[in-house]
């Protein structure tokens, strides 16, 4: 049947409607479509360019090489060399085990250090490669390369490493460096992203720590083409870091050297200072310790051997021990008492061996006592009488101010690890820190360096110093930084009547020089070098009224732990002082037997800058000095013998 011609017209209409509709929604469409690539392919080009390109391309940064350390004389004590490492990628190895196994025939592979590469192998990226044996010789690289088609991932690389000639002649100073570890990244608030790179080395302690922004350097960059997965394809460009800057000590790696094995089998430090500039000339602990172990990382069983070893070789106790100057002190209540006018050169006290205060009897060293005293027959003979009275007409806070005057009590700036600032002590800060009112027991105390008075080797060298130049010197140990000086040590005047220092100066060369002086055993006769000095002898134990009234134990008789610390300072020449030198021997004994000889035979090398001539020494001591300067030469090979002197 045919449609009517007007349900024809009708449908057509209807149809042609839908297709223009359609027809309009695919032109909007592809309207909206073009105006969106065009807006994406013109206006917003670079933003996508760029975005395509950092895909492509990664920035890699170059580590630099680490400023170097040199003595005052130019002699290297911390440098970087060349050293061979043979690196292993995971994702070219295949079979990991199996490529170190080959390794390890080939050459010998510590096991703690493959521990730690395989820990890192795990954890990085299968492309990065990975240390697995460092500082390998010429000859273990040459091996890997005859043997490299069976050696797949495996690469020998050339960097450089840390190493300390010196050895163990500047480890407290100097320090180490070590790989950047979690720990170190906690306490650095916004981490330089070089720190990042596996085994990235930082000072760990010592200079190397303090000083580790100048010394660090800045870091280059290379900008690599990488695949979808990372993968390095090639290198585009490449800009160089900037290399750390070179710094150069004070000390003298001569005479350093001499200090520590001077030092050798005790537990002791020994500062050598310029009494005019406060250049330290050498400042040693002993024992010490190689720190090239801990560079690449310390073996358990080495680190073990430190840190159980009872004299801590690992202590700078050149600025980290704080002791009680004993005696060493009386020169600072001397001056106190000669500033206040409580006292004349010529004043005595008479000293009866013992002083009753308050109920309580507290003894001179000398059981039958000195008889009457002054300034220079008690500082010569070491009266404790003398100073126990004179403390109480001074007091605690006179003596505490003339003290910090001296240095005593100041922690100084320099660049070495827990410089401590010792303490001298006031009623405040007893009240303060040990909740409790002075007594006058403690001023007694204080008066000859024991109670709460406690001074580390570097502030007794710096009180030496200031008592030789009458000045206030303060210790300085870098010289300069990439060539350009630092600050002198040298300070102002201490505004100390000189007639008052040149009365304890005389006092200390009556110590020396003096038949009855009590380091007279350790004095030196050569004509423009002798010294003056102070002995020293700190208890760390009580004494039981029991003990004296039966007979004081000598220390030969006492465990070593209980024994007294042994101290001396001193500065020489007395008619012209250059250098000022402290040194304390841990539970050496005596003053005068244990820690002035030390002192004497140090002073000596520096005023030289040599084994100083036998005459220099008294005969009955020069047979065994002679003996002494050959041991020593062994362990200084370079020791000059030609009879010059340094300037």
């Amino acid at each position: 049947m045919r449609r009517p011609t007007k349900d024809t017209a009708r449908g057509a209409r209807k149809i042609s409607r839908r297709a223009l509709i359609v027809g309009g929604l695919q032109a909007g469409f592809m309207g909206v479509l073009a105006l969106r690539m065009r807006y994406m392919q013109v206006e917003e080009a670079d933003k996508f360019r760029l975005l395509a390109e950092e895909n492509r391309v990664n920035i890699r940064l170059i580590p630099p090489a680490r400023g170097e350390i040199f003595d005052r004389n130019g002699q290297p004590i911390a440098v970087n060399q060349p050293s061979y490492r043979i690196t292993l990628t995971r994702e070219d190895a295949g079979d990991v085990d199996e490529v170190i196994a080959r390794l390890s025939h080939l050459i010998e592979l510590d096991e703690e250090e493959l521990n730690r590469a395989m820990t890192e192998l795990r954890r990085t990226s299968p492309f990065f490669p990975v240390t697995i044996a460092d500082k390998v010789s010429w000859s273990d690289v040459t091996q890997i390369a005859v043997n490299a088609p069976a050696l797949p991932g495996v690469t020998p690389e050339v960097g450089l490493t840390r190493t300390y000639p010196m050895g163990s002649d500047f480890a407290h100073v100097i320090g180490y460096v070590g790989p950047v570890s979690d720990y170190d990244l906690e306490k650095i608030e916004a981490p330089d992203q070089l720190l990042f790179i596996p085994r990235f080395q930082i000072g760990k302690v010592g200079l190397e720590s303090k000083l580790e922004d100048e010394l660090r350097g800045k870091a280059g960059a290379r900008r690599v083409e990488v695949n979808h997965v990372g993968r390095e394809m090639r290198e585009l460009d490449r800009r160089e870091g900037i290399q750390g800057q070179n710094l150069q000590l004070t000390i003298d790696h001569e005479l350093q050297n001499y200090v520590q094995a001077r030092l050798d089998g005790e537990s002791a430090a020994a500062v050598v200072m310029d009494v005019h500039n406060g250049d330290l000339l050498a400042i040693a602990s002993a024992p010490t310790f190689d720190p090239n172990l801990f560079v690449r990382g310390i073996s358990v069983s080495d680190y073990k051997a430190l840190t159980e070893n009872k004299y801590r070789p690992l202590a700078a106790k050149s600025v980290q021990g704080i002791y009680p100057p004993g005696s060493t002190f009386k020169m600072v209540v001397a001056l106190a008492g000669l500033d206040e006018g409580i006292i004349g050169p010529e004043d005595t006290y008479y000293c009866p061996g013992h002083l009753e205060v308050s109920g309580r009897r507290f003894h001179c060293w000398k059981r039958a006592g000195h008889g009457h005293m002054n300034v220079e027959s008690s500082l010569r003979e070491s009266c404790d009488v003398f100073y126990y009275e004179l403390a109480l007409e001074l007091g605690i806070e006179k003596i505490s101010a003339m003290a910090r005057k001296m240095g005593l009590g100041e922690r100084f700036d320099i660049p070495m690890s827990a410089v401590a600032s010792g303490l001298t002590p006031t009623k405040e800060w007893k009240r303060r820190a040990r909740d409790a009112e002075w007594v006058i027991g403690d001023t007694v105390n204080s008066a000859i360096g024991q109670g709460f008075v406690l001074a580390s080797p570097l502030q007794l060298a710096v009180m030496t110093a200031r008592i030789a130049s009458g000045r206030a010197v303060s210790p300085r140990l870098i010289k300069t930084i990439e060539g350009i000086e630092q600050t002198s040590g040298d300070g102002e005047s201490l505004g100390l009547n000189e007639n008052h220092l040149r009365q304890v100066r005389k006092a200390m060369f009556a110590v020396s020089n003096n038949r009855r002086g009590t380091a007279y055993g350790s004095r030196i006769i050569a004509e423009g070098m002798r010294m003056a000095g102070k002995t020293g002898t700190s208890q760390v134990r009580n004494i039981t009224a029991a003990e004296r009234a039966a007979g004081v134990r000598s220390n030969a008789d006492l465990p070593w732990e209980r024994r007294d610390h042994a101290l001396f300072v001193d500065f020489a020449p007395y008619d012209d002082p250059r250098i000022a030198v402290a040194v304390i021997i841990e539970h050496g004994g005596g003053g005068s037997s244990a820690a002035a000889p030390v002192a004497r035979d140090i002073t000596l090398q520096a005023l030289y800058g040599e084994d100083p001539p036998l005459d220099a020494y008294p005969t009955k001591d020069r047979g065994r000095i002679e003996a002494l300067q050959e041991k020593l030469r062994k362990y200084r090979p370079d020791a000059k013998t030609d009879g010059s002197s340094r300037a």
